[in-house]
């Protein structure tokens, strides 16, 4: 494994990208790490750290991504056109070096988020859904899988069960009454069928993302066509991003079944 190497893609301080390569050559399957905090600045990259360098060490191409967020410069529509860049940038060998693009497989990306960040993974997954104009839309780098890891997927109920003390209001700048046209735009259970396999992994005692926000979206995906899996696991909200524990376990499995061309990740520290 070499790196991380840290790419800009935007002029912010929150701007950038962390790559991880994996040993060997040649292109490698693309893991996307996108950390949570419910949107907020006082939460940044140092939580995907782990979860990108354990994909790294397994064989994948992995990104760790910052992103500008509510309180430094972020929030409706920053937090999203931020993430929608820094995907697109990985497309851009000018942008990321050519040694480094040459080790991307972009037919193969998996964008993996916690909490916030498994939000944003998901609404990554529906990009290719976003009406003309709107942030984040026309995406130059799809993705073909997606892992939420306790994610909110339906902000309209975070709104009505006031998830995180009001952050998705924060987050977009109003309720779903005050601003439609952002939650239209913004939350993944509305940017279904995707067409993209996602796997939602939830610890069954989260009182901080209940449970049933991956239920209600897979049952909404299902109702639609999609294919998304719910994995509940024993623990809280932050169960779900402990490298050593069960639920990246199966989290890897669930990986490693789709890319069984990857070093073997269902053997922890590996």
């Amino acid at each position: 494994m070499t790196g991380p190497v840290t790419i800009a893609y935007g002029p912010g301080p929150d701007q950038f990208l962390e790559v991880s390569l994996p040993a060997g050559e040649g292109p490698a399957p693309v893991g996307i790490v996108l950390h949570g905090g419910f949107w907020r600045a006082a939460y940044g990259v140092e939580l995907a750290r782990p979860l990108a360098a354990d994909l790294a060490a397994r064989g994948w191409a992995a990104v760790a991504v910052e992103y500008r967020r509510v309180g430094a410069g972020g929030g409706w529509p920053t937090t999203v056109e931020d993430v929608a860049a820094a995907i697109d940038a990985l497309g851009d060998p000018g942008l990321v070096g050519e040694d480094v693009a040459a080790r991307l497989d972009l037919t193969d990306v998996t964008v993996v988020g916690h909490s916030a960040g498994g939000h944003l993974a998901a609404w990554v997954a529906g990009r290719s859904r976003l009406p003309a104009g709107a942030p984040g839309a026309a995406p130059r780098v799809p993705v073909t899988a997606a892992v939420s890891q306790a994610g909110v997927l339906d902000l309209t109920a975070a709104v009505a069960e006031d998830l995180g003390s009001g952050a998705a209001v924060e987050f977009l700048g109003g309720t779903p009454e005050e601003v439609p046209d952002r939650y239209a735009v913004t939350d993944p259970v509305r940017l279904l069928p995707t067409g993209v396999p996602v796997l939602c992994v939830h610890g069954e005692a989260d009182t901080t993302v209940p449970l049933e926000q991956s239920q209600r979206y897979a049952a909404a995906a299902a109702a639609v066509g999609d294919r998304v899996e719910v994995t509940v696991v024993p623990g809280d909200h932050m169960v779900v991003i402990d490298v050593v524990g069960e639920a990246w376990r199966r989290t890897l499995e669930w990986l490693t079944a789709r890319h069984p061309a990857a070093r073997d990740s269902t053997t922890l520290g590996s």
